[in-house]
């Protein structure tokens, strides 16, 4: 496996996913491309995005997320696994699980939710009520 900037457990817990997978360095294509959003003048001169491809599957990842282009790559990788593996366990990534879990959570409530939720604060304010003293003094 090539020499990535990460250390040596990241890079053993990779290479036996992809060994798991049977995932194999020679059925990679690895194309650099320039990165787009903020960095400046590294952006507008290094190519440090990466384009994996897996050939016998034609999946493509690209990863432009790090300045550094080795970095992207050992990205990228991490990646692919993870979406080959998706794809043939069928079983969703952690990642993607993550962003279901913020997309349930932003949905709005429904009608009959809300007025649960309205109903059970009445209730809750009616038990503050009840505490008031009728002077109107506590204490």
């Amino acid at each position: 496996m090539a020499d990535f900037p990460v250390g040596p457990v990241k890079l053993k817990a990779l290479a036996a996913r992809m060994e798991a997978m049977a995932l194999r360095e020679e059925d990679l294509e690895e194309t650099f491309i320039r990165s787009s959003g903020p960095g400046g003048q590294n952006v507008n001169k290094v190519s440090s995005c990466v384009q994996l491809t897996h050939v016998p599957t034609g999946t493509v990842i690209k990863c432009g997320e790090s300045r550094s282009q080795a970095l992207n790559r050992f990205l990228a990788r991490q990646r692919l696994v993870e979406r080959i593996e998706e794809e043939r366990l069928g079983i969703a990534s952690a990642h993607r699980q993550a962003v279901e879990k913020v997309r349930r959570q932003k949905r709005k409530r429904s009608r009959r939710a809300k007025e649960k939720v309205l109903e059970s604060k009445h209730r809750r304010s009616d038990v503050k009520e009840g505490r008031k003293t009728p002077g109107g003094q506590d204490g």
